[in-house]
């Protein structure tokens, strides 16, 4: 009894320190605050969704059964279905989950203030992220790890699982050629970024090189090569600047994105041991560290957060993208509050690794939560630098003009005081020639990030290094969903095709591998290039396109959950999914209507292609930037289109169900009793 007195009493500490948390961060006006407010707003937040919410939804939703072996259990094979160790799964999870989305989606919604995006990823992540990934890992364990794909199928229809397979293989495409930009947007015109980031490519062969045919099976030995390999790239990007070779690395944004693709192609095409598996090794390896790094940073230095709460911007005329608070906020910040992407990951490998059905509550909801603590260490990141400084470093050149002097006149007009001077030194402490007109978020969080590391751990001095090794490492794993996702796609497209022709559906046939590949490459690098060639960097129109598509996959996984849900005979908890459901179908349908439709140029892509169109002499990259606009207005009506098709159907099934005219039953595997827990008892 004494015992359950003082847990009691420690959560509601918990809470109550949470609620002063974020009470201080939503009233607080007029003056900065210490960014540890978000930190322990963000773990107090955590602890409580994950002891009681994330207890609620497996005791009572799904009714988690420890007795029940799971696909990893019964269909051991020793190859996909691996019994693992529960936080050997949750690292491969998180991993797999943490693309750059949590990184440079909350950087760039900065623009509206801290506090938006600060309560959006911690009400998002709790309520709605963390339970798509649970619940849906939970249903493909159940389902002997069967896709997202396959279970709208089953459970919804043959429309859905038509819908879900597309919207899969379009959010890959848009994925790849958004987060492909941001590589570009953040290498362009760096010497010393750039011979880093080529240097890993190497550094990934030999270690697959060593592991395969030197010292096979050495992971340890190929882990020390490889983290003294890449410290070594750091300071020799350093050297490479100073010197005359530093023209020699030295790329515009097409010559990347030209190197980009051709290296996305030779990662899909090339042996996985080769290139993409020591590639994912060292990534996450570089990864984690980094994070750990910048935790221990925040807690040590305590930054202020010079951003204000809200800015001017939240009436959809910020520089760094257009569109309102809402929608636009939310679906700029997909990884880290919620994102469909997830869902693939989810139905994907980790249900096939799953030792007990238990362990679905720590993978699913806990690995998201850590996902979405990153997601604030990025806000706090992009809020630590002056705003001035922010918006000079993240405003394209096509709004606040290409030069420095011009460009820090027209950023102070609008309240937020920055110099030439000021940026040109900054640049300079961060061994780059300039931070003016870097858009894709990637920059300014190495920013962020070396202010933070200056100011605990080095100093000044070491800035430069900093902010280096923080373009490798989100450029490092930036690269590593490029490849795997490339890699995924070709796999989508190969199995699609082999209905078509069944050679092409051979995934070791070389022909069908060469092709598919070329095929998803193409498709990804178009984006790519259109992003590259927009005067206003690009990142206006691929990111809420990215967003839109996620969150819109997002949308599907839960009409899934919400489905199976109410066949359970657990209807009275459906507002566990439902409520988030109802939330994203209006966030991303409302972003939709907004960017195809929204008569300001700068928001809407039919707007900005009559703009264009109506000036007298187009030009031949007139005419294209005119096409690209009306392909994502096309691409994005046809998404939401199809989702509503979707919605429907789910809802169709679920009054037929609720009504009585069909019986609520549920495609799950046969129970079959776990021995790991006849070992247990």
């Amino acid at each position: 009894m004494r015992n359950r007195v003082v847990r009691a009493l420690i959560w509601a500490a918990v809470i109550v320190v949470g609620a002063l948390s974020i009470a201080t961060i939503a009233l607080r006006r007029g003056e900065s605050i210490n960014a540890m407010w978000l930190v322990v707003a963000a773990l107090c937040t955590y602890a409580v969704g994950y002891r009681f919410y994330s207890k609620f939804i497996a005791t009572k939703v799904l009714v988690l059964d420890s007795r029940r072996a799971t696909p990893a259990e019964r269909l051991d094979n020793g190859r996909d279905f691996v019994p693992t160790n529960k936080w050997v799964v949750f690292g491969h999870h998180f991993a797999a989950i943490a693309g750059p989305g949590p990184l440079v989606g909350p950087v760039l919604a900065a623009q509206f203030g801290y506090l938006p995006g600060t309560l959006w990823i911690l009400v998002g992540a709790v309520l709605g992220g963390c339970v798509q990934d649970f619940v849906t890992l939970v249903f493909s364990v159940r389902r002997d790890g069967k896709s997202l794909t396959e279970m709208a199928r089953e459970e919804i229809g043959k429309v859905g699982g038509f819908v879900a397979f597309f919207a899969v293989v379009a959010i890959i495409i848009i994925l790849l050629g958004a987060v492909a930009l941001i590589v570009v947007n953040a290498l362009k015109g760096s010497p010393w970024g750039t011979f880093t980031i080529g240097m890993t490519i190497p550094i990934a062969l030999l270690m697959g090189l060593y592991l395969r045919r030197i010292r096979p099976g050495k992971v340890m030995e190929a882990s020390v090569l490889g983290f003294i390999c890449v410290m070594a790239a750091i300071f020799g990007g350093q050297w490479v600047s100073h010197t005359a070779y530093a023209g020699w690395f030295t790329y515009s944004a097409t010559t990347l994105a030209i190197a980009i693709i051709i290296y996305g192609f030779a990662a899909s095409a090339l042996p996985v041991w080769l290139l993409l598996a020591p590639r994912d090794y060292l990534s996450t390896f570089v990864k984690l560290g980094t994070i750990a790094i910048l935790a221990v940073g925040i807690v040590i230095s305590r930054p202020q957060l010079h951003m204000p709460a809200l800015t001017r911007f939240i009436d959809g005329t910020g520089p760094v993208f257009a569109g309102n608070l809402f929608p636009f906020a939310f679906i700029t910040i997909a990884c880290g509050a919620i994102s469909g992407f997830h869902a693939l990951i989810s139905s994907g490998t980790t249900p096939k690794l799953i030792q007990r059905e238990t362990e679905t509550r720590l993978v699913g909801y806990g690995a998201m939560l850590c996902e979405s603590l990153v997601a604030i260490m990025a806000t706090i990141a992009a809020c630590v630098i002056q705003p001035g400084v922010y918006f000079a470093v993240n405003s394209p050149a096509g709004i606040v003009g290409a030069n420095p002097a011009d460009a820090a006149a027209k950023i102070t007009s609008w309240g937020f005081p920055v110099d030439a001077a000021q940026m040109a030194q900054l640049a300079h402490a961060v061994g780059e020639q300039t931070l003016f007109n870097r858009t894709g978020g990637a920059p300014a969080f190495a920013v962020g990030m070396a202010h933070i590391f200056a100011h605990s751990l080095g100093g000044e001095a070491v800035m430069a290094i900093w902010y280096h090794f923080a373009i490798m490492f989100e450029a490092l794993f930036i690269l590593t969903v490029l490849d795997a996702g490339t890699r995924v796609g070709r796999f989508m497209l190969q199995d699609a095709l082999g209905h078509v022709w069944k050679p092409l559906g051979r995934t070791s046939s070389y022909p069908s591998i060469v092709l598919t590949s070329a095929i998803i490459v193409g498709l990804w690098g178009y984006f790519l290039w259109q992003g590259v060639k927009d005067p206003l960097g690009g990142i206006n129109s691929m990111w809420p396109l990215f967003g839109i598509s996620n969150q819109l996959l997002a949308a599907v996984a839960l009409c899934v959950a919400t489905t199976i849900v109410i066949k359970m005979g657990r209807a009275r908890y459906a507002f566990v999914t439902l409520v988030p459901l109802i939330v994203l179908v209006a966030i991303t349908f409302g972003a939709a209507y907004e960017k195809v439709l929204n008569p300001n140029p700068r928001i809407g892509f039919l707007a900005h292609a009559r703009q264009l169109a109506s000036q007298p002499n187009i030009s031949h990259q007139t005419s294209q930037l005119i096409f690209n606009d009306r392909l994502d207005a096309a691409i994005t009506t046809v998404l939401v289109f199809l989702v509503s098709l979707v919605v429907i159907e789910s809802i169709i099934e679920w009054v037929r169900v609720l009504s009585g005219r069909k019986a609520a039953t549920v495609r799950e595997a046969p129970f079959v009793a776990s021995h790991f827990a006849e070992e247990q008892a």
